[in-house]
């Protein structure tokens, strides 16, 4: 695996070169091993080890060891077992841009695991990409326009309209459970007869606690209209005003975002991507600071899984 710039790939461990026992191996090394591991390689991939959907609880109680439900997630996903997810829900044909998983929330997972129980017969890669190589990548005048910050909006419906319902978004059905989580994450709320509405403001950077570096983090370019696509953000214009959107990003002041600073953002992004195939199997356990990840088109039936650790 390897970028067209050379500068950073996946770490790939595999079962000739540690033995088939994924688990006890995991556990010798130890939670403190691990991390400094993850934080030096950013992103890791398991080939080989035969790990199923029967096997998989305690390959994931030790790379995600506090696994975390998830709540305030803005994909639609489905829940299989204890904190664990079917990757985004997304037609198979299209692309999911790059992104940090929840990085328009106040609190984030710090590591994201990925498993493969069904390949596609062809593409649904995960492009990876390092997140400082993504900073670097925008011209100066995006990184300088986004330095302020970026405040996204949120419109959940009731359980009858576009996008997720507020009761999907954070599993649950009661309002003052909601208000609860919201209290404390400095997010803008307000109840409606159709649903809510929530507004956050978020840094478009982050450093990471251990190494320092700075990386692209944020979800701009999938909150903008911009980053739906021509079509669907047409359509989504001659029904709706942008602020009434599922979801909608603007500059942390309200001023808006302009389309081409979000098309350069995904297209750099995909440009420098690194793809990880994937075989029945598979696991990938990735920095969720350091590195972005999205999804490749496929054809075929895929399943890949995920849960998320703080």
């Amino acid at each position: 695996m390897e970028t067209t710039a050379g500068t950073w790939t996946p770490y790939e461990i595999t079962s000739d070169t540690i033995g088939t026992d994924l688990t006890g191996w995991l556990t010798g090394q130890g939670q403190d091993a691990l991390s400094r591991l993850l934080a030096e390689r950013k992103a890791v991939v398991f080939r080989g080890f035969g790990v199923t959907p029967e096997t998989i609880e305690p390959v994931l109680d030790q790379v995600v060891p506090h696994r975390l439900p998830y709540v305030h997630g803005n994909s639609p996903r489905t829940k299989v077992s204890r904190n664990l997810y079917t990757s985004t829900e997304y037609p198979q044909e299209f692309t999911i841009s790059l992104h940090n998983e929840m990085s328009y929330a106040r609190r984030w997972p710090s590591r994201l695991v990925f498993f493969c129980q069904i390949a596609p017969a062809c593409g649904g890669a995960t492009p990876v990409l390092d997140g400082e190589l993504w900073l670097e990548s925008l011209d100066d005048e995006i990184r300088e326009a986004f330095a302020g910050g970026v405040r996204y909006v949120q419109n959940l419906h009731d359980g009858f309209g576009f996008g997720k319902s507020w009761m999907d978004t954070f599993e649950t059905g009661d309002r003052a459970e909601v208000e609860r989580f919201l209290e404390g994450t400095g997010s803008e709320w307000e109840w409606g007869p159709e649903g809510i509405r929530i507004i956050q403001r978020r840094p478009s950077t982050v450093r990471h606690p251990v190494t320092g570096a700075e990386v692209w983090f944020n979800q701009a370019d999938q909150f903008h209209p911009a980053g739906l696509g021509d079509r669907t953000a047409a359509e989504l214009y001659d029904i709706l005003e942008p602020d009434e959107f599922p979801q909608h990003a603007t500059f942390d002041d309200g001023s808006p975002i302009p389309d081409a600073y979000i098309k350069q953002i995904q297209t750099r992004a995909l440009e420098l991507a690194v793809d990880v195939p994937w075989r029945p199997g598979d696991l990938m356990l990735i920095d969720n600071v350091l590195v972005a990840h999205g999804r490749r088109p496929f054809d075929g039936a895929r399943r890949v899984l995920v849960a998320m650790s703080d």
